[in-house]
């Protein structure tokens, strides 16, 4: 034993030694394969925990080795739920119960390795779970037979005994009664049982003289804890008697929650709890305040029983007194923060928070009016207290009531639905009341300044903000008017106070402009538009601009807007007031409408150096973005030679500003990341397009408009002239983000004028098409040069988009040459884009687009098939195939049209055309991926509608796309596979997914009934279903069915006809 003994403590000091490298595997594997076979082991484990050296009588192995014996007799008890046979259990109480009379009693209660306390206290729960309700039921009485000290000079109860039970009490109510803690391991119905059956026998046996011992201990405790204070004992003896308080009360209130309440609920207990709640230590406050939150919130049957508990307690008088008295100490503090005692404010929140949570229970859900109406009259008592827990400067302090105030308000939205009628006074007091907090709580800390805060200081405010708003959106639901003039009356004074000269704090200032920004969500009575602005007459919408807005009335958000501009708010001297000012201003476009003077000093500030124009570049940043929204939101008010004046005051914001990234490792590639990242360009953008805004308002003036926007575009096409040369490889990372960023800064600028229409209205001015199509062919130079770069392509396919959609077909001879450079190197990936690309282009320009069409189509099969055709080695090609075919899919639809279709029979596409067909018609029947069938036989139907129209005596446009012969490829081969598709094993139509497959081919189905009409239902009643084995009755309802029912009607029908048949054929 002793050779196995060492081998054990030398194998645990050599694990807990990396160093030992030799030995260190081996000496893991050892101990783990002692662990393994705890049952076996368990002997040895305890030797070396208790074992005493004869010669020291101290303990005579390693704290370390002891650790991991009790880890050995650990794994031993737990997970155990048969009985101990009477040799070992005879042999473990008594080396416990001496090891503690040894080490606890007369010892030093492992002074010298204190961690092992705990994890001693824990073994023996775990002892004490497996053994108690049948082997040893006399555990607490055999424990508390060591806890008092025999000499009368002595303390009456042993301290290290007395902790060691309260961590014993507070590790067993953990174990047998913590639902955080059950729920965080897995599990198992025999050990849920046992601990059941653990609590109902303590409750039964001992939970009296548990609750006693823990109570006498702590109120021995108490007093010699006051004699300690009041003779001026040395500190070191009273921080002793405090941490037994503060243990004793930590175990009160561990078990508090589920043995009976009349035990822990006394006329004892309630005086000695409320007495240590104000007692000097923190800790013990803290303690106090958890275990009276913990008896508050228990669960009791009766609604009598819990007000009677609520009664007793006086809970709200003495919490209103606790905060009167702990504010006044805060105020008395001033900027020395005491975050202990902001902690046990925070405490007494949270208990009132659950206090308060406890009584509206009872008002809600009780149906005893009699307790109904004392409750009410408790919770009226509290909301004051819960108010000024909410004012609390601390935030902490202030969130820990906003439970129990969602719970008020809820309550009060209620009632309000119940009877509408006007608010009594109390509720209207209170209300008010808390829309002052709210309001005073949305403030940013006056010495907090949002610019130099971290990020996770300021997403806490801004989650408080949110909180706070909801709770003011509740108000507001109750009573409207409350919370409109709460916020008007405060956004007004400030703005007159500061327009008149009266320093305003920053924060105050903030909160008005921020409270101006809201106040369109907060008054929500207002129209839409310009309504909500102003009180005018409804005007036709061709009219509104023959309207003088300004003659008429301002609503109450109207006459906040116009005293925040006319305020000068906009210039005061921090960051965040002006941020807010122009988010506000961007916000709320249509006011400028009805108050035309206020955009030229709302643009002023914006220009100038408080927005685009700031040193501060995350101000510049966020201002791009303001501006072009406002911009956008107001151009019908900006005359052509404010426009020019803009332009010419933001003309030295349009160099392009190239940032490099720093890379977080030397392996990253820096233009990939350049590109990704770009920095304040990224923002920039938004001026580009801000610029084409303005450039477009000058059309009435042609000529000027081409000279101001060549004046504008031709630095940045000197830009590609200068840098393209110096790009010989992607390493040139300056020249080739000058060259993208040029180009992309282009295509914003084209961006930013109105898309072609079509058809063109007569006098309709259009875009300087020359300098657009100038900017076509440099980017196209630029392409050519630089078409193996993948973000060169990109960037060059982002502009052609936008300015095709500005110019229309007047580029369309650029297209054939673009479309070459986009193919002639590319990316898998890439393929969807340019479908994409094609889309919008085919959206755009309609039959303009035949010619490129017919060029393109060809290699852009070849291109799909080679890609499709390469094998799937991983998630990313699956993912690339999958959109490839979608992007394929919508394509070829958007051609089916009877602009376009001639494309697929060209003299260059025709032989193509059935290979075609046959590989949609693969995708159809994959039934892989539901989407993909569904773009299928969405093809399909449109195909059907254009090639095969029949001869009309009316004019059709599908007439001349007319396919002959295609009709046979429907009945042949198109119709077979949507009914092979649904009586696919592996199609499922209760899959949402698949359902969606089903209604596209019965639409596919139904067209092709539609437009083939006799013929069609001819195939269907003679041909097809009978082949398919269809009764002859069957398959003329059907065809009857397809024939004459709508589109809704059919496809309910038919859906369950196919559910049904499936049921038929599975069983």
């Amino acid at each position: 034993m002793d050779q196995e003994i060492d081998r054990f403590v030398q194998a645990i000091l050599v694990a807990c030694d990396p160093s030992q490298n030799a030995l260190h595997h081996q000496a893991l594997e050892y101990l783990s394969h002692v662990q393994q076979n705890a049952h076996e082991s368990w002997r040895l484990a305890l030797k070396v925990f208790v074992d005493v050296d004869p010669g020291t009588h101290a303990r005579r192995y390693h704290p370390q080795a002891r650790f991991t014996a009790l880890r050995m007799l650990d794994e031993f008890f737990d997970n155990r739920f048969e009985p101990l046979d009477e040799d070992t259990l005879r042999s473990l109480k008594e080396s416990v119960l001496s090891y503690i009379q040894s080490e606890y009693v007369y010892g030093p209660a492992e002074s010298s390795a204190t961690f092992l306390r705990n994890k001693f206290s824990h073994t023996l729960t775990l002892f004490f779970l497996c053994t108690y309700v049948e082997q040893w039921p006399t555990f607490f009485a055999d424990l508390f037979s060591l806890i008092r000290d025999g000499g009368s000079s002595q303390p009456a109860f042993n301290r290290h005994v007395s902790l060691l039970l309260f961590h014993l009490i507070t590790e067993i109510s953990g174990e047998v009664a913590d639902q955080t803690l059950k729920a965080a391991r897995a599990f198992t119905a025999v050990r849920h049982t046992r601990d059941g059956r653990v609590r109902d026998a303590v409750r039964e046996r001992d939970a009296a003289v548990i609750n006693e011992a823990v109570l006498t201990v702590v109120a021995d405790a108490a007093e010699r804890m006051a004699l300690f204070r009041k003779s001026g004992t040395e500190k070191a003896a009273l921080d002793e008697v405090v941490e037994v308080v503060d243990w004793g009360v930590r175990t009160f209130a561990s078990y508090v929650g589920w043995i009976d309440i009349n035990l822990t609920v006394t006329p004892t207990t309630v005086p000695l709890l409320f007495s240590l709640l104000a007692d000097p230590s923190l800790a013990i406050r803290l303690a106090t305040s958890a275990a009276l939150l913990k008896i508050v919130s228990k669960g009791l049957k009766e609604p009598e029983d819990k007000l009677q508990l609520i009664k007793v307690l006086s809970l709200d008088q003495v919490i209103d007194a606790l905060e009167t008295k702990t504010r006044a100490q805060q105020i008395e503090r001033g900027s020395n923060e005491d975050e202990g005692e902001e902690s046990y404010r925070e405490a007494l929140g949270k208990l009132l928070n659950v206090l308060g949570i406890e009584i509206s229970k009872l008002v809600e859900d009780c149906a005893k009016p009699e307790v109904v109406a004392e409750a009410k009259e408790h919770l009226n008592q509290i909301l004051p207290v819960m108010l000024r827990f909410m004012a609390d400067e601390y935030d902490d302090t202030c969130c820990t009531i906003f439970p129990l105030l969602q719970t008020v308000l809820a309550n009060y939205k209620r009632s309000r639905k119940v009877s509408p009628g006007s608010l009594d006074e109390s509720t209207r007091s209170f209300l008010t009341s808390l829309l002052d907090v709210i309001l005073q709580k949305m403030r940013w800390d006056k010495d907090d300044d949002p610019a130099d805060m971290d990020e996770d200081d300021i997403t806490a405010f801004e989650l408080l903000r949110k909180d706070l708003r909801s709770f003011m959106d509740s108000v507001l639901t109750i009573e409207p008017d409350l919370v409109t003039q709460a916020v008007r009356t405060l956004v007004l004074h400030t703005l007159s106070a500061y327009s008149g000269g009266v320093p305003v704090e920053w924060h105050d200032a903030e909160l008005a402009v921020y409270l101006a920004f809201i106040f369109g969500e907060v008054s929500k009575s207002g129209g839409k538009g310009r309504a909500a602005f102003c009180l005018a007459p409804a005007v036709p919408k061709d009219k509104k601009k023959e309207v003088d807005y300004s003659e008429y009335p301002l609503t109450p958000h109207g006459e906040i807007l116009l005293a925040l501009v006319q305020s000068g708010i906009s210039a005061y001297p921090h960051r965040a007031v002006v941020m807010q000012f122009f988010e506000t201003a961007a916000r709320y476009g249509d006011f400028f409408k009805v108050r035309k003077d206020c955009i030229m000093p709302t643009l002023e500030a914006m220009v100038d150096a408080r927005g685009l124009h700031s040193s501060d570049m995350s101000v510049r940043q966020r201002t791009y973005y303001l501006f072009h929204r406002f911009i956008r939101e107001g151009k019908n008010e900006i005359s052509s030679e404010l426009a020019i004046s803009l332009l010419e005051g933001i003309r030295d914001l349009l160099s392009i500003q190239v940032e490099l990234p720093k890379l977080e490792s030397p392996e990253d590639d820096l233009l990939a990341e350049a590109i990704k990242n770009p920095g304040l360009f990224d923002s920039q953008l938004y001026i580009f397009e801000t610029v084409g805004i303005l450039a477009a308002l000058l059309a009435k003036n042609p000529e000027r408009q081409a000279s101001v926007l060549l004046s504008i575009v031709t630095p940045l096409l000197g830009v590609l002239s200068t840098n393209l040369p110096l790009v010989k490889s992607d390493r040139d990372v300056i020249p080739f983000l000058q060259v993208h960023h040029a180009i992309m800064a282009l295509g914003n600028i084209a961006k930013g004028f109105p898309d072609y229409p079509s058809p063109v209205p007569e006098g309709y001015s259009f875009a300087p098409l020359e300098v657009f199509r100038q900017v076509s062919q440099a980017i196209l130079v630029v392409l050519e040069a630089m078409n193996v770069f993948k973000d060169i392509r990109d960037a060059a396919r982002h502009a052609f988009a936008r300015i095709i959609a500005t110019t229309g077909s007047h580029v369309t001879d650029l297209i054939p040459p673009l479309m070459a450079n986009l193919l002639a190197h590319f990316e898998p990936s890439e393929l969807v884009d340019f479908m994409s690309f094609i889309g919008l282009l085919i959206h755009k320009l309609h039959g303009d687009l035949f010619g490129v069409l017919d060029e393109l189509l060809g290699p852009l099969n070849t291109h799909i098939t080679n890609l499709l055709s390469q094998p799937v080695t991983g998630t990313d090609d699956g993912l690339t195939h999958a959109d490839t075919k979608r992007a394929y899919l919508a394509l070829l639809t958007s051609i089916i049209s009877p602009e376009l279709s001639g494309v697929f029979v060209s003299e260059r596409n025709k032989n193509a055309l059935e290979p075609l067909l046959e590989d949609v018609c693969r995708l159809a029947q994959d039934t892989s991926d539901p989407y993909i069938q569904k773009a299928a036989f969405a093809f399909f139907s449109r195909s059907v509608q254009v090639w095969c129209s029949p001869k009309s005596p009316t004019p059709d446009p599908y007439e001349s796309q007319r396919l002959p012969g295609f009709e046979r490829f429907v009945y042949e081969r198109l119709v077979p596979t949507a009914f092979s598709v649904l009586s696919s094993p592996e199609f499922n139509p209760k899959d949402g997914q698949m359902l969606m497959v089903l209604l596209e081919i019965a639409n596919f189905l139904q067209v092709v009934s539609k437009t083939r009409t006799t013929e069609a239902q001819e195939f269907f009643v003679s041909v097809f279903l009978p082949s398919q084995n269809w009764p002859a009755d069957t398959a003329l309802e059907f065809a009857t069915k397809l024939r004459d029912l709508d589109n809704k009607a059919f496809r309910k029908y038919f859906t369950e006809f196919v559910r049904l048949s499936r049921s038929h054929v599975s069983s």
